[in-house]
């Protein structure tokens, strides 16, 4: 394959850096693609240092926009945790990454595409599942899991010294060498002393939470106005996606909201322990999941959250594009048709609390709930509802004596 070009899924961190400097020794044409999803680091200085690492040619790819409204907000609407806690930002941005560099591939005529992901990780799965479904005769080179590769850089370590051997700048180092991921959604950390499940995160490790002793000691309150499940002003300011989980990140990490340590299950079998930073996202879905309680019908929503961990599976590995996908998502947004109004939290000391909530489309009547006097339900009614719903067990309950089944343990 030497003199081929070869489409790099490039962050500019140590992995994807001391890959574009290998693939180039090897002969290949490098033209790496680093895609803005919002990290808010220096692309211009990215590009530079892929050049300086053997790129050819260099791509800085904006797609902030599509990986909020499409990606994000998507996931928001269907309530779509990972294991019931990780919000999936990183999941998410892999399609969306992925996309481009398919789009980037196909303009230079080439189908080889490399990416950084190690053959233990999620991320190969979610970037090689997407571009097989965007180009099916794509080529993928994984430098992680070819063994010439390895036998030269087995981890971490030898990757730092590679790196200073080629004068490449990296910001991991042997007594840090943590990974971090940053997108707008949010910023992951594992790896180095993060692998040990025993071990408490650092406080250096924080690049967008305060941690929630340092937080200020008065609350902050945001009202997030929703239209069919898509948040669209916060503070009666409306706002596009972008500026909108921008401006809810830095008000959340003030707060000290929205931090996750957990072990979770990766797609490949074996268990990793992921520190989380996502503020804008956890007072997302909080007030989401309020206003759900005031506007969206009880069968329906216990339907759509028996769906959330298959659509949450789905999207962390790496099915973006499957049919099983794209059916979820047409439940999801017919789901949330009336998804509407608006619900203010507040935010202290790392919690995000809502406490009030309203909405054109309220399906609560307070007629009818009232603990009052009076009111339109007639309690009357209850007893033969009860009666019905009591009947099986009442012939249940002459067998379960028969077979000496007991009610409690």
């Amino acid at each position: 394959m030497k003199n081929k070009k070869v489409v790099l899924a490039y962050s500019g961190g140590l992995d994807t850096s001391v890959i574009a400097k290998w693939l180039s020794q090897k002969g290949f044409d490098v033209i790496t693609v680093t895609v803005d999803l919002g990290q808010k680091e220096n692309l211009k200085a990215i590009k530079q240092k892929a050049l300086l690492s053997g790129a050819k040619k260099a791509f800085i790819v904006d797609a902030k926009e599509e990986f909020v409204k499409h990606g994000v907000f998507q996931c928001l609407k269907a309530e779509a945790k990972y294991e019931g806690r990780y919000l999936l930002g990183t999941s998410i941005a892999r399609p969306f990454l992925m996309k481009k560099i398919v789009e980037v591939a196909k303009k230079e005529k080439t189908k080889i595409l490399a990416h950084g992901a190690t053959g233990k990780g999620n991320d190969q799965c979610r970037f090689e599942l997407t571009a097989h479904a965007l180009m099916p005769d794509a080529v993928i080179i994984a430098p992680w899991r070819d063994k010439e590769f390895r036998q030269l850089i087995p981890g971490r370590k030898e990757a730092i010294g590679y790196a200073k051997k080629h004068d490449i700048p990296v910001v991991a180092t042997i007594q840090k060498p943590w990974s971090t991921d940053p997108n707008i959604a949010h910023r992951s950390h594992e790896a180095g002393l993060l692998e040990d499940p025993q071990t408490m995160h650092p406080p250096e490790i924080y690049r967008i939470t305060s941690p929630p002793e340092k937080a200020p000691n008065k609350p902050a309150f945001a009202t997030i106005m929703f239209q069919d499940g898509i948040p669209v002003s916060v503070n009666g300011k409306k706002m596009k996606p972008v500026q909108l989980l921008d401006y809810l990140n830095s008000l959340g990490g003030k707060h000290g909201v929205g931090v996750t340590d957990m072990v979770e299950n990766r797609f490949v079998g074996m268990k990793s322990r992921g520190v989380y930073e996502a503020p804008g996202a956890t007072i997302l879905y909080s007030a989401h999941r309020d206003l759900e309680g005031l506007t969206m019908d009880r069968d329906l929503m216990h339907l759509r959250d028996s769906l959330a961990p298959r659509y949450a599976e789905l999207v962390y590995y790496g099915f973006w594009c499957s049919r099983e996908f794209l059916t979820l998502n047409e439940f999801v947004d017919a789901s949330q048709k009336g998804v509407t109004g608006e619900v203010k939290v507040k935010l202290y000391k790392g919690n995000c609390t809502p406490v009030a909530r309203k909405s054109k489309y309220s399906l609560y009547d307070e007629s009818i709930s009232t603990m009052e006097k009076g009111g339109v339900f007639s309690q009357d009614d209850s007893t033969g509802f009860l009666r019905i719903k009591a009947l099986p067990l009442k012939i249940q309950s002459k067998l379960n004596k028969k077979l000496g089944l007991k009610y409690f343990r």
